[in-house]
Order: structure tokens, then sequence, then C-alpha cells
């Protein structure tokens, strides 16, 4: 008997690629993330499982004031606490939340007291950032659950890019394979959106600047240093995708039904 496999994991140079990004005033880029969020869907509500379609978002500004400067910010927030389908992780220590005006010093003036001139916030009032390290990596679950997902499309707004090429996307598949690397425009603000043809995304690094947040750590004219703060996310539904092994079954079964069909036809005749 004649078995075949179908696998349908296409590599990263075929897959589709639509990539959004604007620099400016938040006046300025709004359009283009309007334009972003519309693309991927209406927004869901913030619930236990998947739509299986739309959009879900973080803007940072609805979590409690425990959580947030000068307290951390745990990685399995938003997939635990307030169920959006997203771990974080990051090789520095931790995250933090910048705190809302009267409760501590606002836009991580904690952290270094010039931070409150450097960074703005596109939805107010609270950024993010990890502590450690300017790199903070995105996981997909199907909301409050362990079972790993994947996201059609991802974005990002930064606070600060003054440098060409430090700051940027990096989109891995299930398998981890990268799907390639995008780099945010500079602006007060800038926005960076990338989608796939279908849900590919099971991971995406985010590289904010070239320095970590910091005491001291500020940018310098005349010095290659650049500092960027991170706001909201918008990211596609995390769905589960079929592994390429169910494909494979799925493909067998259908082949094997369509010699059936033929040897009842060349019966028939």
């Amino acid at each position: 008997m004649l078995l075949v496999t179908v696998c349908l994991t296409l590599p990263a140079s075929l897959l589709a690629q639509t990539v959004s990004a604007a620099a400016g005033s938040a006046a300025g880029i709004q359009p283009q993330v309007d334009a972003f969020r519309t693309s991927l869907g209406p927004l869901n509500t913030n619930t236990v499982g998947s739509f299986g379609s739309g959009r879900r978002e973080i803007d940072w500004d609805g979590v409690p004031n425990t959580f947030a400067s000068p307290n951390g910010l745990p990685g399995n927030f938003f997939n635990v606490t307030s169920p959006r389908g997203v771990l974080f992780s990051t090789p520095g220590s931790g995250f933090a939340l910048s705190a809302n005006a009267g409760v501590a010093p606002i836009l991580f003036s904690d952290i270094d007291a010039t931070y409150a001139q450097t960074f703005s916030a596109f939805s107010a009032q609270r950024i993010f950032t990890a502590i450690g390290s300017n790199i903070v990596d995105v996981r997909f679950f199907v909301p409050r659950t362990t079972t790993a997902a994947l996201t059609l499309g991802f974005g990002a707004i930064f606070s600060d890019v003054d440098l060409a090429e430090t700051t940027s996307l990096q989109f891995f598949d299930g398998s981890n394979a990268s799907l390639g690397t995008f780099f945010a425009p500079t602006g007060i603000f800038s926005f960076l959106g990338v989608s796939f043809g279908s849900s590919s995304v099971g991971r995406v690094r985010i590289t904010s600047g070239n320095i970590a947040l910091g005491s001291g750590a500020s940018d310098q004219n005349g010095v290659a240093r650049d500092v960027v703060a991170m706001d909201d996310f918008i990211y596609a539904e995390p769905t589960v995708v079929p592994e390429p092994g169910t494909y494979g079954m799925l493909g067998t079964g259908l082949f094997a039904l369509a010699l059936l069909k033929r040897g009842r036809r060349r019966k028939r005749a």
C-alpha cells in the first residue's frame, strides 16, 4: 500500500509578510496603528480560551498599582491573572511597569531621574520594560492554559527610538526557526507591526534600543547609546494549529479515500 505524507509547513521565505511602520507624535502614528488593528480583526475580551480569530491588546494601564513601580510585574500576568495568551521572559531579572501619577515617580524616573524627560506614554499612563536587559521574549498560549499557540501578527509601540536598526522585532515559528527580523523607525513614538498570511508565529523577541534601562543609563549625544521603553502590544488571537504530523495523517487518509473511490469506479466499468 502506498502512503503519502503531506506537510504544510512552509519555509520562512515563502510566508507572506506585511510590515506596518510609522514614527512621530502619538497622533502621527495613530492611523498606522489603527490600520494594523483592523487588519487583525475585532478586539476580543480578556477571557479564557481562544476565539480563533480577531485580536488581543495590552495597553498596561489597567494593571493594578501593586504590579507597577516600585513593584515588579510577573511574566505570566497576561496569561494567568489577565488571560490574553502571552508569557514574557527575559535574560534580565524581571519586568517593570511605570507608576501612575500620585503613586510613585512616573515614566521610570524612579530608575533614573532623566527618564521622565526621555520617555512618553502613547496610552496614558504606563510604559513597560525589562529589568537588567533590553530583550523581552513573548510566547503565545491559549489564554490561561499551558497549551502553546501561534499568532499571525504582532505589533508594538516604542518610546524614544533614537538610533536606526537597534530596536527590532524578531519572529520565530512553532519550531523556533526565525521568520525574520524587522526594525522600528526612529521617532518620539515608533510603531512596528508584522503580520503573516497564516498563524505562524510562536515567539517574538523584542529588542528595545541597545542598552537596558538602569541608573545612569541614558541617551548621550555623540555616543551610540539608545534607551527605549515599550507601550502598547497588539497581536492576533493566539490559536492552536495542528502539528505537521496531523496534516500528514489527514493527507494519508484523503489519498486512501481517493484510491478506494477509483477502485469502485473501475468495478462499475
